[in-house]
């Protein structure tokens, strides 16, 4: 029993320090200041040298009782005790460990949003813009941690916000999105897709990076597909999610009509989830459609990208017990004591 005392003693010794020792650097001036202001009090207070003890006696207020200095002796020594407690207590020793829960995220997500005038189609009421904004909004309301940014293309792609953890400043961004506000018409995925490979790469590396592409179809397969493999390859994961109809709806023109095919009829704008499963797969991700999107977002709350720092989010974070209030009792004490009238 002596020897476990004795060892944790030790070892609590060995391990102590100060949190924040450059309090302690405040010591000698705090001393040097007690011992101005005892000499000044000597030098200035002290009526003893210019008058007789029996008429200092019969001066003094209060009745006969003696001060409180001279009952309890001169208030200096105390005073620097006091000072000196202060002092340690803010420089934080320190001897013990103590474990807390640490978290740490570096999830990054890319959201890539088709703006391409298909997306006009009334398949989904009001219209896919619109419905892809709305799972836009599903996505960042369980982005708790993570840092978001969006892109839309057309026949260009065009960040609209870089990689934030300010989900508001996303969210707000999101009612003025439709294909009108495209400055040309396109369908170029390859385009948004290296776009998102940029904001990863500002944001510290693609390694780990979620890009989640909502689209109804693209026209440059090819392009495509060679993005979204080299986003694979450099440790990103390319998630689509279809945004339209099998059956379709017609294809709105840029003059508020439809676009009419060689026979006069409105061509039908439908979609097609093939080419979108192929990019997915490409991207080392999965393809849902709008109702399975839940799924895709509990995939992107709850399974990290394998090397992504997410994937250590949990754990425990060893930090020292600052032990200077151990240090405020006593030193409370001595306040009280110091605060006798007519002592200082």
């Amino acid at each position: 029993m002596t020897g476990d005392l004795g060892a944790n003693l030790g070892a609590a010794l060995h391990a102590f320090h100060f949190l924040r020792p450059v309090w302690l650097a405040a010591l000698p001036a705090l001393w040097l200041a007690v011992a101005w202001a005892a000499r000044r009090r000597e030098r200035e207070g002290d009526w003893g040298g210019l008058i007789d003890a029996e008429l200092l006696e019969g001066l003094r207020l209060g009745g006969s009782a003696p001060p409180a200095r001279e009952r309890l002796g001169a208030p200096w020594p105390w005073l620097a005790a006091a000072w000196t407690l202060a002092a340690l207590a803010l420089a934080g020793p320190s001897w013990q460990r103590a474990e807390a829960p640490g978290f740490r995220s570096g999830a990054n997500w890319v959201l890539v949003l088709d703006l391409s005038p298909s997306m006009a189609a009334t398949d989904l009421a009001p219209d896919r813009a619109t419905r892809a904004r709305y799972a836009i909004d599903d996505l960042l309301a369980q982005a708790h941690d993570a840092h978001v940014g969006l892109v839309v293309f057309s026949d260009e792609a065009y960040t609209v916000t870089p990689l934030t953890d300010d989900v508001q400043t996303v969210r707000a961004l999101l009612a003025p999105l439709a294909p009108g506000i495209m400055p040309s018409a396109g369908d170029h995925l390859a385009a948004g897709l290296m776009q998102a490979r940029q904001l990863l790469d500002r944001a510290g590396g693609v390694r780990g990076g979620r890009i989640v592409v909502l689209s109804d179809g693209f026209d440059d397969p090819a392009a495509a597909l060679q993005a979204a493999a080299a986003l694979q390859h450099g440790g990103a994961r390319v998630d689509v999610v279809g945004i339209g109809t099998a059956a379709g709806a017609p294809l709105p023109d840029a003059n508020g009509g439809f676009v009419a095919g060689a026979q006069g009829r409105p061509v039908l704008a439908r979609l097609d989830p093939d080419p979108l499963q192929r990019v997915a797969a490409a991207g080392g991700g999965r393809y849902v459609d709008l109702a399975a999107l839940p799924t895709l977002i509990a995939s992107l709350t709850r399974t990290p990208v394998p090397g992504s720092a997410s994937e250590h989010d949990a754990g425990e974070v060893a930090r020292w017990r600052d032990g200077g209030a151990w240090l405020l009792p006593p030193l409370l004490l001595l306040a009280a004591l110091l605060a006798r009238r007519s002592w200082l």
